[in-house]
């Protein structure tokens, strides 16, 4: 596979989805093929698994449950449009992928490390080459999304689940120091951007020199 897979984490209202959007524009405007897609979904089956994972109804919702549920639609992900995807030498920037489970489920709901193991059955073994945490703190992360709008069903937990969240994200960053690229969330939005774009460069290059 020629192309490069690009995950960005963090937690609810860390900015994800404006980074992506923003490296989008700047790979685009490089002549690179690029696609933008998200976890959970990506393919149709996995936005019908997405919709049920986070609609606020589902509150009884099991944490067991909750985490075949995110597996099941990330196999569904790398297979369809993940894996094809780099086949082609597209770049893949993913709004969240399997380090979302292990944080969200694997700590935050103290499911261990059955959540790595069924992932890893899930993706076959499939991972990011490069992914970016927007480190910022659960409190802040939560006040932006309480002013964007109302909250989805994860969002809707309360703060020591978030901050669970987070706390296993700082664990992941140590775990995976060669894969994980921490990245201050707290500041302006050109400024984070302007650290993404750089670090990605970086990347190339080392990349391109082994």
């Amino acid at each position: 596979m020629n192309g490069i897979f690009i995950s960005f984490e963090g937690p609810d209202g860390s900015g994800k989805t404006t980074q992506i959007n923003r490296l989008k524009d700047y790979l685009t405007a490089k002549g690179c093929k690029v696609i933008v897609t998200r976890e959970p979904g990506g393919t149709p089956i996995s936005e019908k698994i997405r919709t049920i994972l986070l609609d606020p109804e589902n509150k009884e919702m099991h944490g067991v449950t909750e985490a075949l549920l995110y597996a099941a639609s990330r196999a569904q992900h790398v297979a369809e449009k993940i894996k094809p995807a780099l086949a082609e030498g597209c770049i893949v920037l993913c709004d969240r992928f399997m380090d979302s489970s292990i944080a969200y489920q694997g700590y935050a709901r103290k499911l261990g490390d059955d959540i790595r193991i069924i992932n890893e059955f899930a993706v076959q073994g499939f991972m990011p080459d490069i992914t970016f945490f927007m480190n910022l703190k659960a409190s802040e992360g939560i006040a932006r999304v309480d002013a964007q709008g109302s909250r989805d069903r994860l969002e809707q937990e309360a703060m020591d689940f978030h901050n669970a969240v987070y706390d296993g994200y700082i664990a992941l960053s140590e775990i995976y120091k060669d894969r994980f690229v921490n990245i201050d969330a707290s500041r302006s939005i050109e400024e984070i951007s302007a650290d993404i774009i750089a670090k990605y460069e970086e990347y190339v290059l080392s990349r391109e020199n082994r």
